[in-house]
């Protein structure tokens, strides 16, 4: 790649690393299948990369990038590396967690949503295998613009939409991305690394990611729920978990526009993605380990197996929302409150792996999963596990 080519005989400077176009080949060919050339010349790019005196956040960014894009000439490919999630900058801090989720969430729906404006318009020929017709491409758009009307709302973006589903979502996916900054913008389009050429693909990752970024945002309230019921705060943990539930609630609507990828896409495109498995998800197994313990079975299970830094935080003795509620002493009116607040979080959670697993059957059927795993044997096995522990202590 003559782009890259320059940059390896430059100054090599983070900064001035060429994604756009980098990212533009692998999405051009898919993962998969690019050229052998230009991976070997992308690990020359990271032996730089790995160099001392650089600029620690320009470094930062290109080292994941590159951590990324080579993991299957590594033979390290995996459900972190098929999303980027390290590119995207997931909610992770308490003063900030809201307003980043709200951020990404609008970011990650409006770049699909143009996605297939550009793609039914013919502005794209991105990702030109099974396109869909535009009844479905239609749907997808009224989905789309009901998946981050909430999240609109809260950053105070939200306008009248167009009574036209394209135009509705055209107009707002727009105001969505404005407000971009550039490494924000960077970071998208550096994030989307689909391994095959069939359009669904694209949908596919960002809905994904919209779960992960949703699932990162939880594990920071629940844990400052955990850490407010410790202290004696059940009120504050209490609005913490009511919170949560709201943002699980929100995010149901990406279900509905998972459900509109094309089963036979999905098949065409999922052969590539092997070694890559939600059940590699470090965000749902850091929300469900803060709500209580896992049996050892399920630590010792594959599920925790395949996150082994959550896997050790729990057997560190990371504390979780069961145990200090158990622990707490709480007066009648703050013991029902923070109760009622675990019971609608725990409804949510369930529903969200009902309807998880009926997706999974509708797209892969008695198939095994990717990464190695059951697929929905091993879903329909966990479906059911209980949110929370209910005992209190001395009852």
């Amino acid at each position: 790649m003559r782009e890259l080519a320059s940059w390896l005989s430059g100054d090599r400077r983070p900064d001035t690393f060429p994604y756009d176009a980098v990212g533009a080949e692998f999405r051009r060919t898919g993962k998969h299948f690019v050229a052998k050339e230009l991976l070997v010349q992308l690990d020359q790019a990271r032996r730089t990369a790995l160099a001392p005196a650089r600029a620690p956040a320009a470094d930062r960014f290109l080292r994941d990038f590159l951590d990324v894009v080579l993991d299957k000439f590594d033979g390290r490919y995996d459900y972190q590396t098929y999303l980027g999630l390290s590119l995207l900058r997931l909610p992770d801090d308490v003063d900030s967690v809201r307003r980043r989720h709200d951020e990404l969430t609008v970011q990650l729906i409006a770049d699909a949503l143009q996605f297939e404006l550009a793609a039914a318009s013919g502005a794209t020929e991105l990702l030109p295998r099974q396109r869909p017709g535009l009844k479905l491409v239609t749907k997808r758009y009224r989905l789309g613009v009901r998946a981050f009307a909430p999240a609109l709302s809260r950053l105070g973006l939200l306008t009248t939409a167009a009574p036209d589903p394209a135009a509705a979502a055209a107009q707002l996916s727009e105001a969505a991305l404005t407000r971009q900054e550039a490494t924000e913008r960077r970071a998208l389009s550096a994030s989307m690394l689909p391994v095959d050429q069939v359009h669904d693909e694209y949908l596919f990752i960002r809905v994904l990611q919209g779960y992960e970024t949703t699932f990162a945002a939880l594990a920071v309230e629940l844990g400052q729920a955990v850490a407010d019921v410790t202290a004696g705060r059940p009120d504050e943990a209490a609005e913490r978990l009511a919170y949560a539930r709201k943002l699980l609630d929100g995010a149901a609507p990406l279900f509905s526009l998972m459900a509109t990828v094309q089963p036979e896409s999905f098949r065409a495109f999922r052969v590539h993605t092997e070694g890559a498995s939600a059940i590699q998800s470090r965000s749902y197994k850091r929300v469900e380990s803060l709500c209580r313990p896992p049996d050892q079975s399920r630590l010792d299970s594959a599920a925790y197996r395949s996150v082994p830094e959550v896997r050790d935080t729990v057997l560190a003795g990371q504390p979780s929302l069961a145990e200090a509620y158990r622990a707490a002493v709480l007066g009648g009116t703050q013991e029902r409150l923070l109760e009622r607040r675990m019971a609608e979080f725990s409804a949510a959670l369930l529903q969200w792996r009902q309807t998880h697993y009926r997706i999974a059957v509708r797209m892969l059927g008695t198939r095994p999963g990717t990464g190695y795993t059951e697929g929905t044997p091993y879903l329909a096995a966990v479906r059911d596990l209980p949110v929370f522990s209910s005992e209190r202590e001395g009852t």
